[in-house]
């Protein structure tokens, strides 16, 4: 007997639903109780709003732009930095080699998330090797005066970010393969229009996954700015683990984590329609248009869809 289609996703579905969707659960689910006492870390026998409301302060704030400064402008420097990088790995780079540039990109996971950050504040510490390097060929007067900043959150979170940004960017260029873009050559399109009308549109899967491996974890992170950021650098991943670990106040920790995922999806969304209404007369533009050609007493001016 031939066993479902679905039998083969089960073990995925199973995977989600216990270590995905059932945490989210219970943590919407903790968002509504209430710190009981000062032993107490929940309870859920009176169920409001209250902790939703707490967590709308001017801090909660404060925090929220600061993190959505940096995970948007951190997201961003990584695309700038990792398109050109994965386009060279797997367009110019020759075939025999890209499997040693993909280990390279992959050496930063090789060390632990905490000890990479770690070595960055000792890079840009005030007494680092860093700091005495650029005073020593004059571009600083003094010690370098970044550690404990948003800079240092920035550069702290490139660092740590840019390979997943370069993996899935690199797997949408290799995709692309050669006869495409020399047939947009034969048809008489140079290096950047190739590049801009035929390479990007076929790679945007990757570029969409890229970003979104990107923006989503660093939305939510809180060692880098811990190890990094110092007071300046404040990121909504701090407060909800110091409700949770400091405070012992998991109902507050639960609704602003439920917020933070809400800010995220929502951010999302209207990234994705922003893109959308930008890329429409391009679009439109270049849509292909299928019966006879248009005539100026049917169609009105000439335009430059294609016709088949």
């Amino acid at each position: 007997m031939r066993s479902p289609r679905f039998a083969l996703a089960l073990p995925a579905w199973a995977w989600l639903l216990f270590f995905f969707v059932a945490p989210i659960a219970m943590v919407v689910w903790f968002s509504f109780g209430y710190k009981p006492g000062i032993f107490g870390t929940h309870a859920n026998d009176r169920l409001s709003f209250d902790r939703y409301l707490e967590a709308l302060s001017p801090t909660f704030f404060a925090t929220f732009q600061n993190t959505l400064w940096v995970g948007v402008l951190g997201t961003v420097l990584c695309l700038i930095i990792g398109l050109p990088v994965a386009y060279w790995m797997a367009v110019k780079a020759p075939p025999e080699r890209r499997g040693l540039l993909l280990a390279l990109v992959m050496v930063p996971f090789w060390t632990n998330f905490l000890v990479r950050t770690l070595g960055w504040q000792v890079v840009l510490a005030p007494e680092g090797w860093l700091s005495s390097l650029l005073q020593g060929v004059g571009l600083t007067e003094g010690p370098l005066e970044i550690l404990y900043t948003r800079s240092a959150v920035l550069i702290g979170v490139v660092y740590n970010y840019l390979p997943l940004m370069i993996l899935p960017l690199f797997v949408a260029f290799d995709r692309v393969t050669a006869p495409l873009r020399e047939a947009s050559n034969d048809l008489g399109a140079g290096p950047a229009s190739t590049f801009l009308r035929v390479t990007v549109p076929l790679a945007k899967p990757g570029i969409i996954a890229g970003v979104l491996l990107v923006f989503i974890p660093l939305m939510g992170d809180y060692i880098t700015a811990t190890v990094l950021g110092g007071a300046q650098g404040n990121m909504i991943g701090q407060l909800v683990a110091s409700q949770f670990g400091t405070a012992q106040n998991w109902a507050l920790g639960s609704a602003m984590a439920v917020m933070l995922i809400l800010v995220i999806a929502l951010t999302v969304a209207v990234a994705a329609a922003a893109l959308w209404l930008v890329s429409l007369p391009f679009r439109l533009r270049d849509r292909l248009v299928l019966g006879p050609e248009p005539t100026a007493s049917t169609a009105g001016p000439v335009t430059k869809e294609a016709a088949v």
